[in-house]
């Protein structure tokens, strides 16, 4: 686990040149923003302001409301500084966003803005805002998972050594923010609410997710949301999570990978480091799915190969967690009887808990259910103090086919089901 505080450290390092770099004198082409009197589109504006200043220069943002009406793909920007002072405020024709919002190349996902390039440096100030009106879609899906086309807020795609600072997310339509396809960048002081005002809950609002990305940092972030709060998916390594605070949502969720028969995807080198989580589901929630295909993705699949490995989870503090730390290895969402929780391939191991304080709803502190076909290796927790809601010490950890335990004994099993979110 040193390995990774090192070379996580390094990342770090890297990333903070990047931005100071980014921000020193230059003279650049300044695009402004101007939004439209009127309520009207102003995503067109927006377009024209990175096709002109989106190399070489600065597009900004003043402290007024944009009004986005249609997509938008601006990629290939390379050492472009961009200043949000303003909101940037998503249109509400749900018919619109399902028939154009724009495909990410990964389950069906899609989005309402990509944005990419080298050298972006993009700047909230601490109230730069995406508004997402996200209460339109969760009213609108009513808790129906993965709905098809149902945008996400922003995709970062193709984007090398950049920084992202100090932007808020409210209200997001879907996932906040994923990262595709890139690698280098550090996400800073940003701030992600999703929450419903009617009976239909905020689903599928992750906080940021990462696929096929290397080297990513995650800091000072605070997530109030219904789902994931940061999950790094297929082909994720090097990893930081740091100084965050997850509220709510499901906590840190590693995947869910081996979705997909026959394909190999992995998760290496995820470190997370001094966060708070209250309300959670779970602190940490390691996934994959079944070595069984029942249907497809992205509300079917399974048969997936491929490893989740080297993972250190540092000085939480958790208040009111359900389940501090869950493995499952029977992912299926099929609701059909009879899957084999035992029939996955995919390994997980080289697994750290520590340094944990606070308090949790029951017993027990981690439910790690792992497949018979490819047991869980090398799992460390200890020096924890946590309590459950009668106060009392706890010391339970149910456990299915791991090999390998530190600082723990397991003391009974698990449920052995599937499960969505790792509890029985």
């Amino acid at each position: 686990m040193i390995l990774i505080s090192l070379s996580v450290f390094g990342i770090l390092s890297a990333l903070l040149f990047f931005r100071d770099f980014a921000a020193g004198p230059k003279s650049r082409k300044v695009c402004i923003v101007e939004p439209g009197k009127d309520g009207s589109d102003d995503a067109p504006a927006v377009i024209r302001a990175f096709q002109e200043c989106g190399k070489n220069g600065r597009v900004e943002f003043l402290n007024e409301t944009y009004h986005i009406e249609s997509v938008m793909n601006t990629t290939g920007l390379d050492d472009v500084e961009i200043n949000l002072k303003g909101t940037l405020l998503w249109g509400t024709n749900i018919m619109y966003w399902l028939n154009n919002s724009m495909p990410m190349g990964y389950q069906n996902q899609s989005t309402a803005w990509i944005l990419g390039g080298h050298k972006i440096n993009f700047q909230g100030h601490g109230y730069g805002t995406f508004d997402g009106n996200g209460q339109v879609w969760y009213d609108f899906v009513n808790d129906e998972s993965n709905y098809p086309r149902r945008p996400h807020a922003l995709a970062i795609s193709e984007t090398t050594n950049s920084v992202f600072e100090g932007l808020r997310f409210v209200q997001s339509q879907m996932w906040t923010m994923t990262l595709i396809h890139s690698s280098n960048v550090l996400l800073h002081n940003i701030y992600v609410s999703s929450t419903s005002n009617s009976n239909a809950t905020p689903s599928n609002t992750d906080g940021a997710d990462t696929i096929y990305a290397n080297n990513i940092t995650f800091s000072n972030w605070s997530v109030t949301n219904g789902d994931d709060g940061i999950s790094p998916k297929a082909n994720s390594s090097n990893i930081l999570v740091e100084n965050s605070t997850f509220i709510g949502g499901s906590g840190l969720a590693l995947g869910s990978i081996g979705q997909y028969e026959g394909v190999f995807e992995t998760i290496e080198n995820f470190t997370a480091l001094d966060c708070y989580f209250k309300n959670t589901i779970h602190a940490a929630y390691l996934k994959s799915w079944t070595g069984q295909q029942v249907n497809y993705p992205p509300n079917g699949g399974g048969g997936g190969l491929g490893y989740i490995k080297n993972v250190l989870l540092q000085n939480f503090t958790l208040d009111n967690v359900k389940l501090p730390l869950s493995f499952t290895q029977c992912i299926s969402y099929s609701g059909i009887a009879g899957v084999d929780c035992n029939s996955s391939l995919l390994k997980m191991q080289n697994v750290s808990m520590v340094d944990v304080r606070g308090t949790a709803q029951e017993e027990p502190v981690a439910s790690l259910q792992c497949s018979a076909s490819s047991p869980c290796h090398d799992i460390t927790i200890e020096w924890l103090e946590l309590k459950s809601s009668n106060g009392t010490a706890m010391v339970g950890y149910n456990c299915d086919n791991v090999v390998g335990t530190t600082g723990f004994n397991c003391t009974g099993r698990t449920c052995g089901k599937s499960s969505v979110d790792g509890t029985c």
